[in-house]
Parts: structure tokens; sequence; C-alpha cells
């Protein structure tokens, strides 16, 4: 029996759920990049994003290419872009509420303690 498609959801997002594979995923959403262009954006130890990439190609969200003795990554569906698009405008909304919050609050001044 195959695994309901909510476990397999989270399984995706649990992918997604490193900082390094994100900021993979959003350099190849602009084009493809070479492992050692990714390193240089990154600032991680080769290792560490070595690491990374295996975990996207594993759940193929990436491909790679060979062009002599570089290899070329991109993105195995261009709707990861369309994700990560998604993901800034919800987190932009909901940090603008938070802001709006803050000001809300840093207006209302000074609070005052209950009487002792």
């Amino acid at each position: 029996m195959s695994a309901p498609l909510y476990q397999l959801k989270a399984e995706f997002f649990k992918t997604l759920g490193h900082p390094v594979r994100i900021r993979v995923l959003e350099l190849l959403s602009v084009r493809e990049h070479a492992v050692s262009e990714m390193l240089a954006a990154i600032e991680v130890e080769p290792a560490h994003l070595s690491q990374q990439l295996a975990v996207l190609r594993r759940s193929n969200l990436v491909v790679t290419r060979r062009e002599g003795s570089g290899v070329y990554y991109s993105l195995a569906d261009p709707r990861v872009s369309e994700l990560l698009a998604v993901a800034r405008a919800i987190l932009s909304g909901v940090l603008a509420g938070q802001a709006e919050l803050l000001a809300d609050l840093r207006a209302a001044g000074p609070v005052v303690p209950p009487p002792a």
C-alpha cells in the first residue's frame, strides 16, 4: 500500500526544511549553476554543500549534467521556483502583520505595572 498523500507532502516539506537547500533552490530558480558557483554564493564547506545537494537529488528536486570536470545543477521542475515565490509572499504578509502589531504596541506607550 502506498503512503498517504499527506505523508508524502510532509516528506517533501522536510526536504525543503534546511536553509542551505532553500538557498540552493533559490539560486537554481534563476539559472543553472556549477557547484563552484554555488560554493561561492552560499559560503558553506564543500562537504556540507555536497550533502545538501545529495538530498535534493534523491528527492528529484534537482538534476545534474557534467561538462568536462564541472558538475552543473538545475531545477528538475520549474514549479519549485513558483513554490519559493509563494513562500516568500506568505512570509512577507506574516512579517508585515507582525511589524504592524509591533508598531501598535509601541504607539500604545509604556506598560503600566499593576498596583501592588
